[in-house]
This record gives structure tokens, sequence and C-alpha cells, in this order.
């Protein structure tokens, strides 16, 4: 399986679709979500391009990738994510809450590359379905309902170096 860095210097080239593994490719996989209960709001995860360290072409940056979430403030009850994988790798949208002050993007990662999810309250990382799955898609869209209370909460990609390379926003949840 290709690494990380390798894959951003295919995806420089423009030829990563046609050398990365299945897994990550899914040529024509596009799907809608079915309408959804609560507030919706749109996540997108995109990768590449948001900036290179030294402006290298293929280099590595933190924020090579990137989370999007529209709204970024909802009334708290039933909260239903919609995300759309506009990127070239497979992602995921875990949602952890926020301890208080704690800031996004600081959360320790493992040898593995990832953070403890153990306080996850859900996640959309089905392609074209709802809940947990092997990661969405290129192209494809993947839910999740949840009922959030106020407070605040990080939603991030988990999947090896993805939270380290800028993959996190915040979702403010406000009392009705």
């Amino acid at each position: 399986m290709l690494g990380i860095a390798t894959a951003m210097v295919l995806a420089g080239t423009g030829s990563f679709r046609h050398t990365a593994p299945a897994a990550w490719r899914a040529e024509g996989t596009r799907c809608s979500a079915p309408p959804l209960p609560g507030r919706v709001v749109d996540v997108t995860a995109s990768d590449m391009g948001r900036g290179m360290m030294g402006g290298a072409p293929g280099g590595y940056g933190m924020r090579m990738m990137h989370l999007a979430a529209r709204p970024a403030t909802v009334s708290a009850g039933a909260v239903s994510l919609r995300v759309v994988n506009t990127g070239a790798m497979a992602h995921e949208v875990v949602v952890l809450p926020l301890p208080p002050g704690q800031v996004i993007g600081e959360r320790p990662t493992g040898s593995d590359g990832k953070i403890n999810e153990a306080d996850s309250l859900g996640e959309a990382s089905r392609s074209c379905g709802a809940g947990e799955g092997n990661g969405i898609a290129p192209g494809a869209m993947a839910w999740t309902t949840l009922t959030l209370r106020p407070g605040r909460y990080e939603l991030v990609c988990n999947l090896p170096g993805h939270y380290l390379a800028g993959m996190y926003t915040e979702l403010d949840v406000t009392s009705r």
C-alpha cells in the first residue's frame, strides 16, 4: 500500500487515481444522502492543495488535508452530519466532545498516526451509507445522526496521519 507522503506526490502529478490502491479510489462512486432528521450540517472532507511545506510540489504540510462544517453552529438536539469527500483519498468524520479550554487540532497522536477516539459519539465513515464503515470513498457521501447537547465538538478524520495533516474542525452546539 502506498504511504501518505507517496500518495501526496502521486496526487501532485495527476497520476494518483491510476496508481492508488482500489480502496482509495472509487471511480464513478457518486451518491446522495436521503432526507436527514434534525439540523443538517454539511461537512466537506478534502485533500491536496491546502498548503505545502516550503511550497515544494509534493511537500507534506500541515494543511494538505481539511475538514469544513457548514453551519459551524447549531442548536442542541438531533444533528445530522452529511459528509462529502471531495478529495482523492478515503476519509471519515468522527465526533468527539471538546473539554473546556481545549483547542481543536491539539490532541496527541500515537505511533499509528491516530488520536484516541474512545470518547467518540459517533461517526460517518460508510460510503453511500450511515454510520461506521471502512472510509468514505472519493466522490462519495456518508451521514450520521446524533443527539448532541450544548457544547463544543471536534470533528476529525482519524485515518492514519490525517489528523496531523489538518483534518479537523469545530462544531459548536448551543442551547435551544
